[in-house]
């Protein structure tokens, strides 16, 4: 029998059935489970039970913090470490015998993981989706996701999907890959990123506002991956044209069209999210900061004139 790895797993879920069996399976070497639930109304917690999973449930209030958060500041851990794996993503066992190797490391308190992300059943290695770095394993005591002030946006779920990490002390990165496979059709990849696009909406605007971003990981060109990334979001977000050029960025110049169909369909469907984040971030220009709040239409002069009867 292969020995417990001395790392509690996080799993944030909501009604993630269809997932969860492959998930609960692929992190079965921990030592400790945690399943934090919202309430989910179909087998979620069932299936995480089955597993030997400690199922929690979570109550959003609407403010600060999140699924994530909240669960590194009350869960009873009983190791120094938390591994944190959404319900769609997988650990493979070489990447459990790397992770039971690299937290005998007393000099590191926090491991990057990349992933391979798997659509329409390929893995979508171009276009900027390989590497996928995040930080998902480090000592739970020195580690809590920042805070980009969106929770005030409705519709953007209970749940930190793309903040980073802020730890203290030494990170590394890992050589084996996590595997992202969602079981669910395209039907809930839509639906879950009209929710992320009202949240990129907000941090879109947050950017253009000059928001202070001090409590964030900050944005910094010759900084971590992570950091580059959110310099160049700051540009990104006052170029025109933007669905356009994700297209061309994720199909073209990073040569996203070697994944095939599957990498045409994923290249359509992020210009189709970048243009749902400009009509959002649109929206909240127009209504100072709030998705539509307008209660009554403005009406022109020719349908404001009395009418006149005969």
């Amino acid at each position: 029998m292969i020995a417990k790895v001395p790392v509690s797993v996080l799993i944030p879920a909501k009604n993630e059935e269809l997932n969860l069996p492959a998930c609960l399976e692929s992190v079965a070497r921990a030592d400790e489970i945690f399943m934090v639930d919202s309430q989910s109304s179909d087998r979620s917690t069932e299936i995480a039970q089955q597993y030997g999973a400690k199922v929690v449930q979570f109550e959003f209030n609407g403010r600060w913090p999140k699924k994530k958060n909240w669960s590194l500041d009350n869960l009873p851990f009983r190791n120094d470490w938390v591994l944190i794996v959404d319900c769609d993503e997988r650990i493979t066992p070489e990447l459990w015998d790397e992770i039971a190797e690299v937290i005998e490391d007393p000099s590191h308190n926090g491991y990057y993981l990349n992933r391979k992300v798997f659509f329409l059943g390929k893995w979508i290695r171009y276009g900027g989706k390989y590497p996928d770095w995040n930080l998902r394993l480090f000592r739970h005591k020195f580690g809590r996701y920042e805070n980009l002030h969106t929770e005030d946006i409705p519709n953007t779920g209970d749940n930190e999907v793309h903040e980073h990490v802020i730890l203290q002390g030494k990170v590394g990165y890992l050589k084996e890959d996590m595997l992202h496979i969602d079981f669910r059709d395209i039907y809930h990849w839509l639906d879950r990123h009209n929710r992320y696009s009202n949240w990129e909406a907000r941090v879109y605007y947050n950017i253009l506002m000059g928001d202070d971003d001090s409590n964030t990981i900050g944005s910094n060109l010759w900084g971590s991956m992570v950091q580059r990334k959110r310099f160049l979001k700051k540009i990104w977000v006052r170029l025109p044209f933007k669905p356009f050029l994700r297209f061309i960025l994720f199909y073209v110049i990073r040569l996203g069209f070697l994944d095939g169909r599957a990498g045409y369909i994923y290249g359509r469907l992020l210009s189709q999210y970048e243009y749902q984040i400009g009509v959002k971030l649109y929206e909240l220009r127009q209504f100072g900061g709030h998705l539509n709040v307008q209660t009554e239409p403005e009406l022109s002069s020719s349908t404001t004139q009395p009418l006149i009867s005969k």
